[in-house]
C-alpha cells in the first residue's frame, strides 16, 4: 500500500500544470475553413463558364447567319456588309468570318467547290432523331468523319427525315419600333407567312414554304423597316414527334456530341427533334447552343 502511495505521489508531481493541460486542449488552428475560398472558387469558375458561352453562342449566331445571308443576298448586300460590322466588333475572329461568307457562296476559304450533304441518324438518349447538314469539298470524308463521331456517341445511321420539315424561318429585329406579330401578320400572311411568332428576345420569327422566304424577308422588312437579322431555310422538327430530354448522363454525352459536331468544319448545322424536358435551364442552354430550331 505504501508502495502505491509513493508511485502515486511521482505521478503527481510529473503532471503538467492545470494551465498546460488547457492549453493542450486547444484546437491545432483557429484559421476560417477553405469552404468559403472553395466557394468563391466555384462561383469564378461558374461566372466564366457562363461568360465563355455567351460568348460561343453568339459567334455561333453570326457565323450561321453570315453563310446564310452571303448565300441568299450576295456578298455585296447591306445586311451581310453590316453584319460582317457586328461580328468583327463582336471579336468573331476573321478567318471564321471568311470562312462562313465563302461557304454561303458555296466554296471553301481556298475557293473550292462545296457541296451540300445531309447526315441522318438516331442517337441516344431516347432515339433522338439527328439531320446533319455539311457543305464540303469532300463528300466521303465528311461523311465518314460524322459517321465515327455519331458511332462513339453510341448512334448509328439512321432515317431521320420523318420528324422534320423544310421550313423557311425569318427573324426580324424589332428594337424600339414597338411592332409585335400581330402588328405585321396582315402583311406577313400576304406575303407568304405560315406562322408568327416571338422568341425568347422578342424578336419576331415568321415561318415560311422554304420557296417564300425571300419574298417574306423582302416585303416585311421594307413595309416596316425591320432589320433581317436571318433567313434561312431549316429543318423544322415536327411537334408531334419531339422527344422530351431529361437530365442524365447520357444527356451529358448528348451535349458533348452536339459540340464535337459543331466544331467539325464541314457542318453547317446540327437539328434535332427535342425539346427542353426536366433539367436545368443552363444544361438546356448548352444543348440549344449547338442545334437549330
Amino acid at each position: 500500500m505504501a508502495s502505491l502511495s509513493h508511485t502515486m505521489r511521482q505521478l503527481a508531481r510529473r503532471a503538467p500544470p492545470a494551465q498546460t493541460r488547457a492549453q493542450c486542449c486547444r484546437a491545432f488552428s483557429s484559421a476560417p475553413p477553405l469552404q468559403s475560398g472553395h466557394n468563391k472558387w466555384s462561383k469564378i469558375k461558374h461566372e466564366k463558364a457562363a461568360a465563355d458561352l455567351k460568348i460561343s453562342r453568339q459567334r455561333s449566331f453570326f457565323v450561321r447567319n453570315l453563310a446564310v445571308l452571303s448565300k441568299q443576298l450576295g456578298v455585296d448586300s447591306p445586311q451581310l456588309i453590316e453584319l460582317i460590322a457586328r461580328a468583327k466588333k463582336a471579336g468573331v475572329p476573321k478567318d471564321k468570318i471568311e470562312a462562313a461568307v465563302a461557304r454561303g457562296q458555296g466554296r471553301s476559304p481556298e475557293g473550292l467547290v462545296l457541296e451540300s450533304v445531309v447526315y441522318e441518324a438516331v442517337v441516344p438518349p431516347r432515339a433522338t432523331a439527328l439531320i446533319v447538314d455539311c457543305q464540303t469539298s469532300n463528300r466521303l470524308r465528311a461523311l465518314q468523319d460524322i459517321a465515327a463521331v455519331i458511332k462513339k456517341a453510341g448512334g448509328a445511321p439512321g432515317s431521320a427525315k420523318f420528324f422534320f420539315n423544310r421550313q423557311g424561318r425569318v427573324v426580324f429585329e424589332t428594337g424600339d419600333s414597338g411592332l409585335d406579330p400581330d402588328s405585321i401578320m396582315d402583311e406577313a400572311i400576304e406575303a407568304g407567312a405560315e406562322e408568327i411568332e416571338t422568341d425568347g428576345e422578342g424578336n419576331i420569327v415568321v415561318a415560311t414554304p422554304p420557296t417564300g422566304t425571300a419574298q417574306v424577308s423582302q416585303a416585311i422588312s421594307e413595309k416596316y423597316g425591320l432589320k433581317v437579322l436571318s433567313s434561312k431555310i431549316v429543318w423544322a422538327a415536327n411537334k408531334d414527334t419531339e422527344v422530351k430530354l431529361d437530365s442524365s448522363p447520357q444527356l451529358i454525352d448528348f451535349t458533348q456530341l452536339l459540340e464535337t459536331l459543331n466544331d467539325m468544319g464541314d457542318v453547317h448545322a446540327v437539328y434535332a427533334n427535342i425539346t427542353q424536358g426536366n433539367m436545368s435551364d443552363e444544361e438546356w442552354a448548352r444543348i440549344a447552343e449547338n442545334i437549330e430550331f
